[in-house]
């Protein structure tokens, strides 16, 4: 167990990544709750040593790691050789993932270095092929449920962009825009609007969590809840590192334009000729190292509202009241309905409050529980915001209402009823674009909490959202887990999230976890929906699924790829691609592999080498 008291928690006068010092109490609590469930220490002895990469042997390796030593700065370069630290959400490893659903030791690095600048950034990468040592970039590796900071492939070299490359390049008043660097965090995005007094002109969107970095959020593909929920969508003009030996820079969009296109780089995202962006989204075809995003105007108000359903069966109902008022956008933000089980973990006790049984927790329970609380028995909570003047509002809340109450024992909640700490506000305020740190506490739910996600996209449509509820609420009943979906309703999909939550420390619990996931994945895909985002464990078997005219989609993927990356160097086997290295030779992880590595790996491009 960690030494009591537990250290502060950094904030943003002291630390990239650290947070607001509004939130230090919040994150104190937070803080005390997780390790209140930890039953190991939070250091993890490296039993197999150094992870060195295949293809390279020890004393090469470190020959190699001198060599950056001694380009860099030697404490610029960090070997990960003893031991890897886990802590929490905000104090989180860069080593590997502090959620795993393998062995600890498995998804890690064999050192990070820490470039302070775009020219760094290139010399890591002709390093990095001149020795064919596979390197992973994070921004600030905070992609927990998904892999966290950890490279795909054992003793890749991680690239934390976000220490040393933070910073806001501008805020354009006039246009609503900015330019980051891969460490600025919603947090500290959101802080320096205030600092700069434009916190009542302009908001920012911001996921659930405030502490990850803008670029890698929106390069991820992942979501918010303002009308600007749709962060790649938000998106306008990348820099990007290539990864091949010369390491070439270029810039997307209007930032091509031979001045650099500053003017108009985050003003208009497509410029001239073919739109490259998407190939650098959710791939290994470059290194973001700059990014613009668009900024939403103040909308001259907003009102939250939540709504509970009493039963299972108003799922689909629901998705059919809700699919019209969203596209027309009367629901005009990225809203969220979530079972209410969920709603019940997040206020962050342990399940053996209420129940230690195994298998999911009885419905009953369930609902004696909810009942104890503000929001009352339900099977589904939806939290929504409408914005403008009030009586826009109140046109478009009347007209919300109405529909909703289509429902028998539909109850919208007075907002002047729920405590201050009740999970709405937390919703409250992230709607209304000022990040918050209230979302993880369901990891609470058991200990050495850890979670992972299974995330299928689908219609807003009653017998689609029903069809994956169904097919997930059988898997989790097989594998004797929780079930706590949430589906996020954007303008003409949904993504349902699933966050499946396990003990860390209980490997049967993780191959139940991983078991329940994988069988989730090729039920939904025989169905016809696909995962948007998934962990690095399942990246192999996700893009599997995406096999339309004998994988011609991949067959692209890896086209690219063997162009951009000859040497296959940069984050090899994330989302499923594979260099001309790794390919064919045991890397692909579909389940049931004892290691997540493949046996050995190829000579550099244009060797003659077998």
């Amino acid at each position: 167990m960690s030494p009591s008291p537990l250290p502060s928690t950094p904030t943003l006068s002291n630390a990239h990544d650290g947070i607001p010092s509004r939130l230090l109490l919040k994150a104190t609590s937070a803080k005390d709750l997780i390790y209140a469930g930890k039953t190991v220490s939070d250091t993890i002895h490296l039993t197999r040593g150094l992870p060195v990469p295949q293809g390279i042997s020890k004393p090469a390796f470190l020959a190699a790691i001198d060599d950056l030593k001694s380009a860099l700065g030697a404490e610029h370069v960090q070997l990960n050789d003893t031991e890897i630290k886990n802590g929490w959400y905000m104090e989180h490893p860069n080593t590997h993932d502090m959620m795993p659903l393998f062995d600890f030791e498995e998804f890690v690095a064999s050192a990070v270095v820490y470039p302070s600048c775009v020219a760094e950034v290139q010399m890591i990468v002709r390093w990095a092929n001149k020795h064919l040592i596979p390197i992973f970039p994070i921004s600030m590796g905070r992609n927990l449920g998904y892999g966290g900071a950890a490279p795909r492939v054992r003793g890749s070299v991680t690239i934390d962009l976000g220490k040393r490359m933070a910073k806001i390049l501008s805020i354009n008043e006039d246009d609503f825009t900015c330019l980051v660097e891969p460490g600025v965090s919603f947090y500290a995005l959101h802080e320096e609007l205030q600092r700069r007094g434009l916190g009542d002109k302009m908001w920012i969107d911001t996921p659930d969590l405030g502490g990850g970095s803008v670029v890698g959020n929106t390069v991820d593909r992942g979501v918010g809840y303002t009308p600007y929920g749709d962060h790649w969508a938000c998106h306008s003009g990348l820099e990007v590192v290539l990864p091949g030996p010369d390491a070439q820079v270029l810039r997307t969009g209007m930032g091509a334009l031979g001045v650099g296109g500053e003017n108009t780089w985050q003003c208009f995202p497509y410029g001239f000729g073919p739109y490259s962006d998407g190939i650098f989204s959710q791939s290994n075809f470059g290194i973001v190292t700059k990014m613009g995003m668009t900024l939403m105007p103040n909308p001259g108000g907003f009102e939250s509202f939540m709504y509970t359903f009493p039963n299972e069966s108003d799922l689909a109902p629901l998705m059919e009241i809700i699919r019209p008022l969203r596209i027309s956008n009367i629901l005009e933000n990225v809203a969220q309905l979530r079972h209410g089980l969920q709603t019940l973990s997040v206020k962050g006790h342990p399940r053996t409050k209420y129940y230690s049984g195994f298998g999911p927790m009885p419905d009953a329970i369930v609902r004696t529980e909810l009942e104890k609380t503000a929001t009352g028995a339900c099977a589904w909570v939806y939290y929504g915001m409408s914005y403008g003047p009030a009586p826009i509002r109140k046109l478009k809340l009347d007209l919300i209402d109405s529909a909703f109450k289509q429902i028998r024992g539909a109850k919208k909640i007075d907002p002047a009823t729920l405590p201050a700490d009740e999970y709405f506000w937390s919703r409250d305020r992230i709607a209304s674009g000022t990040p918050d740190l209230e979302e993880l506490k369901w990891v609470n739910w058991m200990p050495n909490g850890a979670h992972a996600a299974f995330s299928p996209v689908s219609p807003i449509r009653g017998a689609d959202a029903t069809k994956l509820y169904e097919l997930a609420k059988k898997r989790h009943m097989e594998a004797g887990i929780d079930l706590m979906p949430a589906f996020c309703v954007g303008l003409r999909e949904m993504h349902l999230i699933v966050e499946i939550v396990y003990d860390a420390a209980d490997a049967g619990m993780r191959r139940r976890a991983e078991k329940c996931l994988r069988d989730m994945i090729d039920d939904a895909a025989a169905l016809g929906y696909g995962e948007y985002r998934t962990h690095i464990a399942l990246m192999d078997q996700v893009a599997g699924t995406y096999s339309w005219n004998d994988h011609a989609l991949m067959k692209f993927n890896n086209q690219l790829k063997d162009s951009l990356d000859p040497n296959g160097i940069l984050a090899p086997g994330r989302c499923g691609i594979w260099p001309q290295r790794y390919r064919n030779r045991g890397w692909e992880l579909k389940g049931g592999e004892s290691s997540s590595e493949g046996v050995g790996v190829g000579p550099r491009a244009g060797s003659s080498k077998i």
